[in-house]
């Protein structure tokens, strides 16, 4: 397979429906997905299989133990943790091709533990105060496309 554009990682996610989405965005625009457990499915739930419809066989995709494994795994890349708690707007990252892109989970978002360690690298997605967060699937889409945008991604078609 040939070097993925974006890893987008998904730390312990919760619902298989968003994982399923997220995975064919990933597939559409040449992704790695990396999922960290525990996870709040299993792998072969027909939920995760419907949501990315007959892309999953297409997906480039790897699981986890845990943050650390990721991490040994992923040496010398930039990391940009999306989380509501940001110090910076999603636009204001500055992407690159290769770029890891961390999202928590649907009901916990991300331990304090890990978005300690990358200050200034914490981006969010501006939201009325009534709105307690965004839905994980399309949260990830707009953050991969604004990644794509930011480098000029040649379409596909």
């Amino acid at each position: 397979m040939p070097e993925p554009i974006l890893h987008i990682v998904l730390h312990q996610p919760d619902i298989p429906q968003n994982t399923g989405n997220i995975g064919r965005t990933c597939v559409a625009v040449g992704a790695k997905l990396w999922l960290i457990r525990p996870l709040g499915f299993r792998l072969d739930e027909k939920h995760l299989r419907r949501a990315g419809m007959d892309y999953w066989p297409h997906l480039d995709w790897q699981v986890v133990e845990s943050w650390e494994e990721l991490v040994r795994l992923l040496p010398d890349r930039n990391f940009w943790l999306i989380e509501e708690c940001g110090d910076k707007l999603v636009w204001d990252g500055s992407f690159s091709p290769g770029d890891v892109l961390v999202f928590g989970s649907e009901t916990r978002g991300l331990p304090p533990g890990i978005l300690a360690g990358y200050p200034g690298r914490i981006l969010k997605f501006p939201m009325r105060e009534n709105v307690r967060s965004l839905n994980l699937a399309s949260t990830a889409a707009a953050a991969i496309y604004e990644a794509l945008r930011q480098f000029q991604f040649p379409s596909a078609r």
